[in-house]
This record gives structure tokens, sequence and C-alpha cells, in this order.
């Protein structure tokens, strides 16, 4: 080899001319050597990358090679756009939105393989108040346990698609807590953009009110609320739409608040509480003059939730017209006592019901008072009044023959 070399040096070098000579032999001793050096870390970096990350091969696969593998699942009813695969690994990604949101999110922990969705199908709704046009949900397993899936839709704009993202992040700073639904992922790696939260299998509590014969332990549920709305409080977040159906239930009759996404809006864009007639009964005083909320605001929703609980998802202020609310507080009446209601609980109403927000009791006191009412014999069994007429309902609580309803 050495010979070749140098014969080839001298076939294309005057004798004498070093600069020449090591101009030949630098193709040879030089460039081979780095490139072959190059291809071994390229080939090494693609195997680090399939072994530590695999959804980012998985993404910069050929699509066809990519659909040439799709198997069909039997038996499962997968939502549209997700066509999950048997056994498929769906990581669950940090959070990182395509765009720069107000405050930057926490990081959601990273769940690795094995991880997937399973037993996916669609998740009913007890009745509906309130449709969302861009999002589907659906319920599954994964992990070993009971997920809800919030899907947005392919159809979804840019704005809507920014909207998504930036409720998920909200839910991501806004951390856990015990009776806060949990947030367990968001999946960005794919469309369609998923945000996966722990599925509440008794959904939301005025449903589970009107199932149940019985509402049990409403002091201990009530408190669970109560911890969650004092949690949001300390973060100067008001939630605004505190009401049966924002308190979901879980298999363990644990009470978590929801109905979160009002918060994040009035967080993060600046919007005021909306005018919505579905929701004046369960509103304090000065949100139906239209002055400024306060934390009280909640208190005084708090009070009326109480009520729906201690007469088994009954309509508040049921007599009472929406457009003479106001002038029926002005008098300064308050809800009646409910037949099945105890003392402790029906003063904890009136206290929180106030007409001037300052009157009206703090959530600690609140709590306080409801950790004694659970400890006592208040804390009894509530026995349903009988069956639920919806439209009745709808027509009692206020809300409009074209509103829809449903949870999360």
């Amino acid at each position: 080899g050495r010979m070749s070399s140098l014969s080839d040096s001298d076939s294309r070098c005057t004798h004498g001319d070093t600069l020449c000579e090591i101009s030949v032999h630098e193709q040879e001793v030089i460039i081979v050597p780095i490139l072959l050096l190059a291809s071994f870390l390229v080939t090494l970096v693609f195997i680090l990358l399939l072994h530590f990350c695999p959804e980012r091969v998985h993404r910069i696969r050929p699509r066809a090679q990519k659909s040439a593998t799709r198997r069909v699942l039997h038996g499962i009813d997968a939502p549209p756009g997700i066509n999950v695969l048997e056994n498929e690994s769906i990581a669950l990604d940090p959070f990182k939105p395509s765009f720069t949101p107000i405050v930057q999110p926490r990081e959601l922990p990273r769940q690795r393989l094995p991880e997937s969705f399973n037993l996916v199908d669609p998740l009913p709704t007890a009745f509906s108040l309130r449709s969302d046009s861009t999002m589907s949900l659906y319920r599954a397993r994964m992990d070993n346990r009971n997920v809800v899936l919030r899907v947005l839709k392919d159809s979804a704009d840019a704005t809507e698609r920014h909207s998504f993202l930036g409720f998920a992040s909200f839910l991501a700073q806004l951390g856990p807590h015990p009776f806060l639904p949990e947030l367990l992922g968001v999946v960005t790696l794919r469309a369609p953009l998923v945000t996966v939260v722990e599925e509440l299998e008794n959904r939301d509590l005025l449903s589970f009110l009107w199932r149940s014969k019985y509402c049990l332990r409403i002091f201990t549920m009530a408190r669970q609320v109560a911890s969650a709305l004092e949690f949001l409080h300390s973060k100067d977040l008001l939630h605004g739409n505190i009401r049966a159906h924002s308190v979901l239930v879980s298999k363990t009759l644990t009470a978590k608040l929801w109905g979160l996404h009002g918060v994040y809006t009035r967080k993060n864009k600046g919007a005021t509480q909306r005018d919505d007639p579905s929701m004046k009964k369960w509103q304090a005083p000065e949100l139906l003059a239209k002055r400024p909320t306060s934390q009280s605001s909640d208190i005084w929703s708090f009070g009326i939730l109480l009520y729906e609980m201690a007469t088994l998802g009954e309509a508040p202020f049921a007599e009472i017209p929406v457009h003479e609310l106001l002038q029926f507080h002005q008098r300064g009446k308050s809800l009646k006592k409910p037949p099945n209601c105890s003392n402790s609980l029906y003063s904890i109403i009136k206290s929180c019901c106030q007409w001037k927000d300052q009157d009206r009791v703090s959530l600690a006191e609140v709590s306080r008072k409801l950790l004694s009412g659970e400890n006592s014999a208040s804390d009894k069994l509530l026995k349903a009044s009988g069956t639920i007429n919806i439209e009745q309902y709808l027509k009692e609580a206020g809300y409009g023959e074209n509103n829809s309803y449903t949870i999360f």
C-alpha cells in the first residue's frame, strides 16, 4: 500500500516537492477517515434516537411506510383521526406548544413506553346544555387506569388549536391538587391534539345526584370542593361557574372541581364574566347587576351548590324567572330550607348567600363548618324525592331551549 502511494506521488509530483506530496497523501490519510467517522456518528445518533426517542423517529419516517403497517382494531371504536393501534405507543410528551404562552408551563412528567390507549369509545353525557363543536370526548384505558381523551377535531382552525393548547398549558401551570381532576399528559407529537385527564366514573355531580337514591356524605364532598376553590383563590383565580354540573365525582365518591375553561379564558385573554342566562340562578347579585366580581362571588355560588346537594339536584330559585332574580335578592329574600336539610347545612347556605359581599362567610370558615358537620351526625344520608323531569328542570334553572350541556 505504501509502495503504491509512493509511486502515485512520484508520478504526480516532481522530486523534492514536499507540499505536493502532502497534498496527495491528504485524501488518503485525513479525508477518508473523517468521512468514515462521520458516517459512524450518524448511525450511532440514529440508533440512540430509536432507543430513547422512538416517537421522533416514528414522526420522521415516510407516511406511506407508517400507513402500510396499520392494522384495524377489532371491537374498539376508535375516535376518527386517532386510529388507535393495538398496543401502539402514544408517548405523552413534555408540553411544548408551538406558540409562546403568557407564562411558560411547567414541564409535564415524561411518560415513556409502554404507553397506549385502548378500549376507546365515545363518552356519553347525561343530557346536553352546551355543545363544543371543536372537541370530542372519549373514554379510554391507559396504563391500567380509566382516562378521558379531550380530542381536538380536524376541522379546528389555528385559533382553536391555540386555545386548546393554551388550556392544556394552563392546567399544567395550575399544578396538581387532590380535588381537581388530574392532568395526565398532552399528546402533541401527532395529529389530532389530545389532552389526557383522569376519568371520574360517576361523571358530573348534577347527574349523579339525579341518579342516586341517596346522596352520600354531603359535608365531605362539599368540603372537597371548597378545598379546590380555596386553592384557586390562593392563586388569585376566580372560578365563576360553581354549580353541581361543574363538579365531577369519582368511583369512590370523591368530588373534584372542574369547569376550568372559563378560568383560563379570563386569566389569559382578560375576558369578563359572560352574560349567560343559564348561569344567572347561580350568580351573586353583583354579577346580576354587572358590577365587579370578587372571590366572595364564588362563595355565593358555593352556597347555591350546597342547596343543590341538599335537594339532590333541584333547580335553585325554581319559582323565580331569571329577569326577576335581582329584585328578588334586593328584597332580602333567600333560598327556602329544603325538607331534608339539616340546620347546620342551611346555616352555611345562608352565610354564603348574603346580599353584601363583605357579609359573606370566608372559605376558611366554610371549610371549618363543613368539617364540623362531617364529624357530627349532620352528615347523614338524604333520600331522593323522585325522578327528575329534565324539561321542567331546564325551565326552572333558567336554561334557554337552544342551550346544550356537556362536561369536560
